[in-house]
């Protein structure tokens, strides 16, 4: 009997900051959208309007950590340096059969803190201050296999691979 449906899960990660494990410390992580700016195009004689990729999106994260941790503090009071962040998970496959895949999930970020959090306090309530990072630079694998790299600072766009401005790159003369 073959298997029709396979559903991936993926319910879990561990943050890093410059090699160092996170664990337990973050209680949320919102990693940056790669959003393609479009430029529209009409003119005469076409029946229509087309859309063409012009270049990405700034790119933010966004870290809800779980309480003041000085490691994390020491970094995000310095706004002109930067911070190595990784995201590792493990994406689990279900069939008919049950689990019958498991595989790493990894997505590494190059970023500046954008804020200082130094939290909100409520009577009886727990500090979970925010932090809001610029990404310079993101890398996703899955199962040690490159879905995409990009790399703002160095005209950097590969997808599975295959580096998908090196032309560009070439005709700019960088």
């Amino acid at each position: 009997m073959s298997n029709k449906i396979a559903i991936n899960h993926l319910t879990n990660v561990n943050l890093y900051m410059n090699g160092s494990s996170l664990l337990g410390r973050a209680e949320e992580l919102e990693l940056p959208q790669v959003k393609h700016k479009m430029q529209e195009h009409k003119a005469l004689g076409m029946v229509g309007t087309a859309e063409f990729f012009s270049g990405v999106e700034k790119m933010e994260c966004k870290v809800k950590w779980a309480s003041f941790y000085s490691e994390v503090l020491r970094e995000a009071a310095n706004p002109f340096k930067t911070v190595r962040l990784q995201a590792r998970s493990s994406l689990e496959t279900y069939t008919g059969q049950g689990r019958t895949a498991e595989v790493p999930v990894m997505v590494s970020l190059i970023a500046a803190y954008k804020d200082f959090p130094l939290g909100s306090f409520k009577q009886h309530d727990r500090v979970v201050p925010d932090s809001n990072l610029s990404v310079y630079y993101a890398k996703m694998e899955i199962d040690s296999q490159e879905i995409f790299e990009f790399d703002v600072l160095e005209n950097i766009y590969k997808v599975a691979g295959a580096d998908v401005l090196a032309t560009y790159r070439l005709n700019i003369g960088g």
